[in-house]
């Protein structure tokens, strides 16, 4: 089964990841995304050891459980760090500022704002996987 595991900024600057289709408790936070995702990964190693040494059989959400893993946009700019946030937001027709504020993860992002970003990175990973050396 494929689920989401979703990757957000908190309030206090760390980044927490859940999985909101899954009524197993998982999750993973850490004080970047990379560190969220390497305790989400123990996480889920730590479960199934759970159910092998208690001989309990794994609930059948859990059996052939991929992630695929969703990011708010601080959490995509944290990991993915070495985008530049200000020609990201050009490349985007959103304002740097404002693009600089998503990326804080306290400001508000319109659906209208998220779709530019998505179609942006979209273009932009069609854009280097046509890159020819």
């Amino acid at each position: 089964m494929v689920t989401i595991a979703l990757i957000e900024r908190g309030k206090d600057g760390t980044f927490g990841i859940f999985t909101p289709d899954v009524n197993t408790t998982i999750i993973g936070v850490g004080d970047t995304v990379e560190e969220a995702k390497a305790d989400f990964e123990n996480s889920v190693k730590e479960i199934f050891q759970f159910y092998k040494e208690d001989g309990i059989e794994l609930p059948d959400e859990l059996k052939d459980i991929e992630f695929v893993y969703k990011y708010d946009i601080a959490s995509m700019f944290d990991y993915y760090s070495w985008i530049n946030v200000s020609q990201f937001a050009r490349k985007a027709g959103i304002n740097p500022s404002l693009m600089r504020q998503y990326r804080m993860g306290n400001t508000y992002i319109s659906d209208n704002q998220i779709g530019k970003i998505e179609n942006t990175l979209h273009s932009l990973g069609n854009e280097l996987a046509a890159i020819k050396l």
